[in-house]
C-alpha cells in the first residue's frame, strides 16, 4: 500500500441561516477543503480541513512530492515528513497534516477492514453525546433571525425536540455581555434539568469575564469556555469564578498543554481533530490530560461529515471524555456523504460501523458543492455582513444591537 496521488477540492455547503459570533460571522455557508489520498490500486481515503480556495488546494497538493510512495500505515513517519518542527517554523502545516492523516487513516482502515479508532486502541463507547450549539442568527428565507432570550429558548426547544439535546451551548460575545447573561438565565429557566455552556469567543476582558462568570455561576453550568484571551487571562478568570473553565483557543499544541497542566491554567481542554494537527495528535493530548486528571471534550470547527466522523472516532476512544461534544453539524442543510447527514438520537451520534472513518463520500455531492463554491465564493470569518464597517478587536467594546434582527447580506449565489 503506497500513496500515489493527493487531491484537494474546495466546496461550500449552505447553512440554514448565517451564524453570528463574537469574532464575526459564518455568512450562510461553510467553506471546506476535501482532501483525497489515493493508493496505487486506486482506493481513496478522505480528510477535511476548514477554508479553501486555490492557495489551500495548492498547499495540500504540494505535499505529494514528500509523500508519493509513502506507506499510509506509517502514520508517525507521515507526521515527521509534514510537520517537522523546524520546517514548520516557515510553513505551518498542522491542519494540512490533519486532513492528510485523516485520509490516510480512512484509507488504511478500508484496506485492513478496521475502524480509524482501532488505530488509536479501539473504542470504549459506541456513541458520542453532543451539545445543541446555539447561535444568534441572521434571518434567511424564513429561518433563523434569533436575537432575544425568547428566540434562543424557542430555537433550543426545537433542536431538543428534533435531536434530543440535553446540553445547550450559547455562542455569545456578539451582543453586550448583559444580553448573554439574560439568555443564559432564560435557558436555565426553560431547561432546569439540562446543562449549560457559554462561549463568547474570548472577546471579553478579564474583568468583564469575571463579572459575567459570577452572574451565571449559580446556573447548571458545564464550564465557562474562552471568556477571555490568553493563558494568563484564563488563569485569572479561573481563580475568580466558581465555574470550570474550558478552551479551544489558547491550548492547541503540546507546549501550551504542558504549561496549562503545570500551572493549572484551564480546567477542560477542547480537542479538535484539525487544530491539533490530526486525529492521533488530539487523542495523544487526551491521554496526557487523563494522566493529570484533566477532562477532555471534542471541539467543532465547522465540520462536514468527514471531520464529524473523525470527531466521533476521537470521542469514542477518549477515556476522559467527560462532557458532550460540540458540533455545528445541525446547522447544515446538507452533507457530501452518501445516505445524507449523520443522525442524532437522544442527543448523540453513533460511531460509524464501517472501516476507516466509516463514511462514504458522494462524488456527485462534491461536484455539486464545488460548483456552489465557484458561484458564491468564500467569505471572511472575522467580518460581519450585518455590520460592514465593524472589525473584531480583543477585548471587544463595540457590541451589536440586539434590536437589529437582520441586515442585508448575501448568503447565496452571486
Amino acid at each position: 500500500m503506497r500513496i500515489a496521488d493527493i487531491r484537494a477540492t474546495t466546496i461550500a455547503v449552505p447553512l440554514e441561516a448565517p451564524l453570528r459570533h463574537g469574532a464575526g460571522a459564518h455568512w450562510g455557508r461553510f467553506i471546506r477543503t476535501i482532501v483525497e489520498v489515493v493508493d496505487e490500486e486506486g482506493l481513496s481515503g478522505f480528510g477535511e480541513l476548514g477554508g479553501g480556495g486555490e492557495s489551500a488546494e495548492n498547499s495540500v497538493r504540494a505535499m505529494l512530492p514528500y509523500l508519493k510512495g509513502h506507506d499510509p500505515k506509517e502514520l508517525e513517519q507521515l507526521r515527521w515528513k509534514i510537520m517537522n518542527p523546524t520546517a514548520s517554523l516557515y510553513n505551518n502545516r498542522g491542519q494540512i497534516h490533519a486532513a492528510i492523516e485523516m485520509a490516510c487513516m480512512d484509507l488504511v482502515g478500508k484496506r485492513l477492514g478496521i475502524r480509524a479508532c482501532d488505530l488509536l486502541g479501539g473504542a470504549i463507547r459506541k456513541e458520542v453525546p453532543f451539545a445543541s450549539y446555539l447561535f444568534y442568527r441572521y434571518e434567511n428565507e424564513g429561518r433563523g433571525g434569533e436575537t432575544t432570550p425568547e428566540d434562543i429558548v424557542a430555537h433550543a426547544r426545537a433542536l431538543k425536540a428534533e435531536h434530543g439535546f440535553n446540553v445547550h451551548k450559547l455562542k455569545g460575545g456578539h451582543f453586550h455581555p448583559d444580553h448573554d447573561i439574560a439568555v443564559m438565565e432564560a435557558l436555565a429557566e426553560a431547561f432546569p434539568e439540562d446543562r449549560l455552556r457559554l462561549d463568547p469567543n474570548a472577546v471579553w476582558s478579564v474583568e468583564e469575564s469575571i463579572r459575567v462568570g459570577r452572574a451565571i455561576e449559580h446556573l447548571n453550568n458545564d464550564y465557562f469556555e474562552d471568556p477571555t484571551w490568553g493563558l494568563e487571562g484564563m488563569r485569572r478568570v479561573r481563580d475568580a469564578v466558581r465555574i470550570p473553565t474550558a478552551t479551544n483557543t489558547v491550548v492547541v499544541n503540546f507546549e501550551q498543554l504542558a504549561q496549562c497542566i503545570r500551572h493549572t491554567l484551564v480546567d477542560v481542554i477542547l480537542l479538535d481533530t484539525t487544530f491539533w494537527g490530526g486525529l492521533r495528535q488530539a487523542y495523544k493530548a487526551g491521554t496526557v490530560l487523563e494522566t493529570f486528571q484533566f477532562s477532555a471534550a471534542v471541539h467543532s470547527s465547522g465540520e462536514l461529515g468527514i471531520q464529524l466522523a473523525s470527531m466521533l472516532h476521537l470521542g469514542a476512544a477518549l477515556p476522559n471524555l467527560n462532557f458532550a461534544a460540540d458540533a455545528h453539524y445541525h446547522h447544515l442543510t446538507d452533507d457530501i456523504i452518501k445516505g445524507g447527514k449523520l443522525k442524532y438520537q437522544n442527543g448523540a451520534i453513533a460511531l460509524p460501523e464501517g472501516p476507516g472513518l466509516g463514511i462514504e463520500v458522494d462524488p456527485e455531492k462534491v461536484r455539486q458543492y464545488a460548483e456552489y463554491y465557484r458561484e458564491t465564493g468564500g467569505y471572511t470569518y472575522d467580518r460581519d455582513p450585518g455590520r460592514p464597517d465593524w472589525h473584531s478587536i480583543i477585548p471587544e467594546t463595540r457590541y451589536a444591537d440586539p434590536a437589529v434582527k437582520s441586515a442585508p447580506f448575501s448568503s447565496g449565489r452571486k
